[in-house]
């Protein structure tokens, strides 16, 4: 009886030192997988746009604390009824540009300046990107010169980071990282 009592007490307590690790990766992951499967949506509606050889817009809509992204073939402002769907929820959601850590990394890094470089006004927000036959991101009927940035998070719980997918004016995106109190690092 006393060595059962022993070897519970041991497993109790390597649980309970395991326990905080293996919650912060689920956390990583859920925000990693979570930035991949909105850069997938942009990516695909981007390659919808080129094969099609027409104009394609990427959409998301919010509905209460969950996001739905997908493709809107003529921009009209509605999903395709039959078209490919990604749905946010749970802990990780997109969030306003309020709170996040710095521009100053990503900037340098792609302008070589540390001023403001990235169009925050889409991130958090319902709305839509619209990619031309060439894959270029056109707002108004010209191609755009803006580097949008979607972040993506927990509006609850910072402590595990942000992820920012990026959509550079040529169409492609990239994934940065960053902890509560930054700075960004290019993972994707």
């Amino acid at each position: 009886m006393i060595e059962l009592a022993i070897s519970m007490t041991v497993v109790l307590i390597l649980t309970a030192i395991a326990i905080p690790s293996m919650m912060r990766s689920i956390r990583t992951y859920q925000l990693n997988d979570a930035a991949s499967r909105f850069a997938g949506m942009l990516k695909f509606t981007r390659f919808e746009a080129v094969r099609r050889n027409r104009q394609e817009c990427f959409r998301m809509q919010q509905n209460g604390t969950t996001w739905t992204l997908g493709t809107d073939s003529n921009c009209s402002g509605n999903f395709d009824p039959n078209g490919k769907q990604e749905v946010l929820a749970g802990f990780a959601a997109l969030l306003p540009p309020g709170g996040m850590p710095g521009q100053g990394p990503i900037c340098n890094k792609l302008f070589n300046n540390g001023g403001p470089c990235l169009n925050t006004t889409l991130s958090g927000n319902t709305g839509s990107v619209g990619f031309d036959a060439r894959g270029a991101i056109r707002v108004g009927g010209t191609i755009s010169a803006n580097v949008y940035v979607f972040y993506i998070g927990s509006a609850t719980d910072q402590e595990f980071g942000y992820r920012a997918v990026l959509l550079l004016p040529a169409g492609s995106t990239q994934i940065w990282t960053a902890p509560q109190g930054g700075p960004w690092q290019q993972i994707s």
